[in-house]
């Protein structure tokens, strides 16, 4: 994926979006920055008119009734998986508005950035410009790349297989347990796969493979 912003991004389309922090630096580590950055992208997949930063200062009664309000509008994108590694992410999304996804990464990556520099005392940008998009153009492709995101955390060793069930930094849990959160369509993945066993399976098979692959990449000539 090229760093250069030389994709046109459509509506109704899929990308397989990516970006990392500056120098590297290990931003989702602890349960209070995930757990920040979920929520982030949970609100700003729509649009706003406050920053997330003044509507967790509402009260309780006004809270509830802004949300029922801004969920009732048209969202910036679809979200079918994500995965938060310490310094970088990946999210498979579909845009369904004009300059959806850009709105959406500005606000998320924006908000994400003064809360970690507030708590860690830091100042600055967080995260690389621009962020990187590939356009994801097969139900075929779709199916690899959420796998391939699903599996980064394994590819890269920070925990064995057995544990992705469980594992809180990516959407994989959502998908073995047919469970269910605010902003995560599972079910368009699952319909390609055929089913809960299925993409299980699929995930599965592949994981020895793509942590081998991994340790080799850099000798492959694209």
């Amino acid at each position: 994926m090229s760093g250069r912003r030389n994709i046109i991004l459509a509506n109704e389309e899929i990308y397989h979006v990516f970006n990392r922090s500056i120098a590297r630096e290990e931003i989702f580590t602890r349960n209070r920055e995930y757990t920040s950055a979920l929520n982030l992208i949970e609100y700003y997949r729509f649009p706003q008119k406050l920053r997330f930063s003044h509507f967790k200062q509402l009260n309780t009664e006004t809270k509830q009734i802004y949300s029922q309000e801004y969920k009732k509008l048209a969202p910036l994108i679809d979200i079918y998986c994500y995965a938060l590694m310490p310094n970088h992410y990946h999210l498979l999304i579909r845009q369904k508005q004009d300059k959806g996804i850009r709105t959406f990464l500005s606000n998320f990556q924006n908000a994400f950035a003064k809360y970690y520099n507030l708590k860690n005392n830091r100042d600055g940008s967080l995260f690389k410009r621009p962020f990187k998009a590939k356009r994801v153009t097969t139900d075929e492709e779709c199916l690899h790349i959420s796998r391939y995101i699903h599996l980064n955390p394994v590819t890269s060793y920070l925990i064995e297989y057995e544990k992705l069930k469980s594992y809180p930094l990516t959407s994989f849990p959502l998908f073995v347990k047919d469970a269910k959160n605010n902003f995560l369509d599972t079910k368009f993945i699952l319909n390609l796969a055929g089913s809960i066993e299925n993409y299980n399976e699929f995930v599965s098979n592949q994981s020895d493979y793509q942590r081998r692959l991994h340790t080799v990449k850099h000798l492959v000539i694209d």
